[in-house]
């Protein structure tokens, strides 16, 4: 019970997005939340792992292998 929950506003400035992208993540069930009454909350760890299962690492370039020309 350690994470903070944020609000929709509050994840959409962390995220640099509108608010209404984490209401459609929420509408889709693509990321977990919690109501409080009416309120929709966020955990914060919830947002991490969002971020960190769409993350895509970058591919390491292969060396060039250099052939002859007949």
């Amino acid at each position: 019970m350690n994470d903070r929950y944020l609000s929709v506003d509050q994840v959409a400035k962390l995220l640099g997005t509108t608010p209404r992208f984490p209401r459609r993540l929420i509408e889709e069930r693509r990321i977990r939340y919690v109501k409080v009454g009416r309120h929709v909350r966020i955990p914060e760890s919830a947002i991490e792992e969002f971020v960190r299962s769409r993350t895509v690492e970058p591919i390491k370039p292969r060396r060039a292998v250099l052939r002859r020309a007949a």
